[in-house]
């Protein structure tokens, strides 16, 4: 009996391992084929805290932390696509970088998502 048991957990560990890692394929592999309209949930989920929904940098998190504001004409004019690309996948002072949660694609629909907050 306790042989039948000890080899139905086995089974059953098994069977989550291969899942998880199917997951783990499938899910690196969606997200890098992520529709180009979802830059604005990506930036809501790791921006927006710190940089505000419209860029502002008005936010608790954006305050504390100094986090620029992308609205700024000025700023928009002087910064390069490249620049901020490397930003967002490097990290810059107290912003973390996303290089290993975010595909490049993705960093460059943010770029791009960047740039339509210029007021």
């Amino acid at each position: 009996m306790a042989k039948k048991i000890f080899s139905g957990s086995i089974t059953v560990v098994a069977v989550l391992i291969v899942l998880a890692a199917a997951v783990r394929f499938f899910g690196s592999s969606a997200q890098a084929n992520a529709p180009v309209g979802d830059a604005a949930g990506t930036y809501n989920s790791k921006c927006a805290k710190c940089h505000g929904r419209d860029g502002r940098s008005k936010t608790f998190w954006g305050r504390r932390t100094h986090s620029r504001d992308f609205s700024s004409g000025e700023w928009q004019n002087d910064v390069s696509d490249e620049r901020l690309f490397n930003s967002i996948g490097n990290g810059k002072g107290k912003m973390p970088a996303y290089k290993k949660s975010l595909t490049e694609n993705q960093i460059d629909e943010l770029v791009s998502y960047v740039r339509r907050l210029r007021k």
